[in-house]
């Protein structure tokens, strides 16, 4: 016969959320406000909002419930608004530019480390 509480017991570590991973960092990483990355990147924090509601660049809220970004995010915005500019792109096709392209990053760099990467292209 089988224990009804081990049963149960099984259920529950099924259906248990997965605890939330936390990072700690050894060197201490500088965040960068919202006004601040604004400014950096002439862009009206408002519009900055709507990038972040977009999921076009990544931010953080902290203690107080501000956003806080990546010292990297006012160049992850020049990115979006010379795709916007250059390319008329809709915000929602920018994202899938911006996903396409950092996926082409990361191949290159893998062909580069595996060495398999010849310096005339394969349609010559």
């Amino acid at each position: 016969m089988s224990d009804p509480r081990v049963g149960a017991r099984q259920a529950s570590r099924l259906t248990a959320p997965a605890p939330a991973r936390v990072r700690y960092a050894i060197v201490p990483v500088p965040r960068l406000s919202l006004q601040t990355v604004a400014r950096r990147s002439g862009v009206h924090p408002d519009l900055v909002r709507r990038f972040v509601a977009l999921g076009l660049v990544e931010a953080e809220r902290d203690a107080s419930g501000g956003l806080v970004f990546e010292p990297t995010a006012p160049a992850v915005l020049a990115r979006v608004q010379r795709l916007r500019t250059g390319l008329c792109l809709n915000y929602a096709s920018i994202g899938l530019v911006l996903d396409l392209l950092d996926r082409i990053s990361e191949l290159e760099a893998a062909l580069r480390r595996a060495g398999t990467r010849s310096e005339t292209p394969p349609w010559t």
